[in-house]
């Protein structure tokens, strides 16, 4: 069946910005231009002349599959907590599933304690079944004693590598584990079935629909407790909209399985592996980010987590496989390690970047030369200083905060540079729409009025590109990301021109409806 939509339609095309007339037929895009250019007798029509079209955003880093199974565990966000003792208080009030209290979301800045949870605080909920939450940047969590003791933690158990054990002045455990001291205690936690994680992926296949969101990835996949591309197979199956590129663990996960074989690979495919991830540091928020100078009050430069030589081991795979090798990167010092340790390497991917670092939180001169020379892409995500900036200003001060994720340097340097969200590991509620990064990285204003650095505002057009065509470049996904011939038809019908609105109103931007191939997958009541 062929369509032909009318509409004031922006491409993300530099050849033809603008449309106000396109043709769809099974799916695809097979005209698109000026509306008295077309006529087509046996063409459905949708007049939508007084709406605005985008093409369907392509969240170029999230954890999907994290973001589902959160469903149903306390949230220990604002508004629906905002101290110690109402955390306390809500987890006492969940029914723990399978023996274990679970909350998520923590982040001390949005408290009035202003501190980290400890097991102190945690044994206040229950000191005979084990209670843990998850911070907020996902790279630390807060346990109780019982959680401690099923992990076998005590003052004796040394420090894994790559992790940090909190103690108190007596050397006993606090129940804070940063970074890979995370999984002493993840590992005995229970998880969802397979089918339930099913079901829970459907509903938020319908929440992304409602922001826009047409493609997206999955920045963690693993096969514990069972395989991500599998798990997200069967929800396609049942009706989960989107496409999704996946990156493996690669210690965890890729290193050690056949999920790099060829059929895995194709970047036509609803779901598709598309590269192998490392870690390098950790956050700003915990103060686990690899930096060069200590963070305020601290003589502390966070955690690095990898090595040049396994990174290197990563890139050879990568280069072999015909993939790419995301590195989590935020400390200037972690972003250093990983552009050293990949520069000598041939490019294998043509036009798109072999090597993303995510995040590029705090770049150096010396990596932003060597990332534009290199053509490694960049995935920074403003809504963390949107959403996190107590702990951002905390941790850094007021000054460099205002440096950070500098996406108009960037654009600047000509890096490859997508926009995303890293949902659901920020402090915000709506974390995987779109419009609440694109809103942080056009006004460079927190959520409660901090100036962030105006000097590294972008344009709303920008902001769209990163998140459509660029996002496509960054991920791969085939045929998406700008409406053109023989690209998808994935589109966001609009209300209004977000091209000339103020651009505070970004944050309150709804979609009214969202295409998926030419088929409507969500439509505002």
């Amino acid at each position: 069946m062929k369509t032909i939509v009318y509409a004031n339609i922006y491409t993300a095309n530099p050849q033809m910005p603008q449309a106000t007339a396109m043709m769809v037929e099974d799916g695809y895009i097979t005209w698109i231009g000026k509306r008295e250019e077309i006529t087509a007798t046996d063409a459905v029509i949708i007049d939508e002349s007084a709406r605005y079209i985008v093409p369907g955003f392509i969240e170029a880093h999230m954890h999907p599959i994290l973001l589902a199974q959160l469903v149903g565990k306390v949230v220990c966000l604002p508004p629906a907590v905002s101290s110690i003792d109402e955390i306390i208080a809500a987890l006492r009030a969940y029914e723990p599933k399978n023996g274990w209290y679970e909350g998520w979301g923590f982040d001390e800045g949005k408290t009035v304690d202003k501190r980290m949870l400890t097991r102190a605080d945690l044994d206040a909920v229950s000191t005979e079944k084990p209670v843990v939450v998850i911070r907020s940047c996902t790279h630390l969590i807060s346990v109780n004693s019982k959680a401690l003791e099923i992990a076998g933690i005590t003052r004796d158990t040394a420090n894994p590598e790559g992790g940090e054990i909190d103690r108190d002045a007596h050397g006993e455990p606090t129940g804070i584990l940063r970074e890979n001291a995370r999984h002493l205690v993840l590992q005995y936690m229970p998880v969802d079935s397979e089918a339930e994680t099913v079901d829970k992926l459907l509903e938020l296949s319908k929440t992304l629909a409602s922001y826009g969101v047409t493609s997206l990835t999955e920045m963690m996949a693993t096969h514990e407790p069972f395989d991500h591309l599998t798990l997200l197979q069967k929800a396609a199956e049942k009706g989960f909209a989107q496409q999704v590129a996946l990156y493996y663990l690669w210690q965890e996960s890729a290193s050690k399985t056949n999920i790099l074989a060829a059929e895995n690979l194709c970047t036509a495919a609803q779901m598709f592996v598309a590269g192998i991830k490392l870690f390098a540091d950790g956050s700003v928020s915990g103060k686990t980010a690899y930096v060069y100078e200590p963070f305020l009050q601290s003589d502390g430069t966070g955690i690095v987590t990898t090595t040049p030589t396994v990174i290197q081991q990563a890139v050879d795979v990568a280069r072999q496989k015909g993939i790419q090798l995301a590195v989590h990167a935020m400390g200037d010092r972690a972003i250093d390690l990983v552009v050293d340790s990949v520069v000598d390497n041939e490019h294998w991917l043509g036009d798109v970047p072999a090597i993303r670092i995510e995040h590029a939180t705090m770049p150096s001169e010396k990596a932003l030369a060597l990332a534009a020379t290199h053509q490694i892409g960049f995935v920074p995500q403003p809504i963390f200083l949107f959403s996190e900036v107590e702990s951002y200003v905390d941790n850094l001060g007021i000054e460099k905060t205002q440096q950070l994720y500098a996406v108009k340097s960037f654009l600047a340097h000509q890096i490859p540079t997508a926009l995303s969200s890293d949902a659901p590991a920020t402090s915000w509620a709506e974390a995987a729409n779109p419009f609440v990064t694109m809103h942080a990285a056009v006004n460079r204003v927190s959520y409660d009025g901090v100036d962030l650095g105006q000097q590294q505002r972008i344009t709303v057009k920008e902001a769209v590109d990163l998140y459509t065509r660029e996002a496509q470049r960054l991920t791969r996904i085939a045929q998406v990301g700008q409406l053109k011939e023989g690209y998808r038809a994935d589109y966001v019908v609009l209300a209004d021109d977000i091209f000339t609105m103020p651009t505070e109103v970004l944050l309150h931007v709804k979609p009214l409806a969202t295409y998926k191939d030419g088929v409507c997958i969500y439509t505002r009541e």
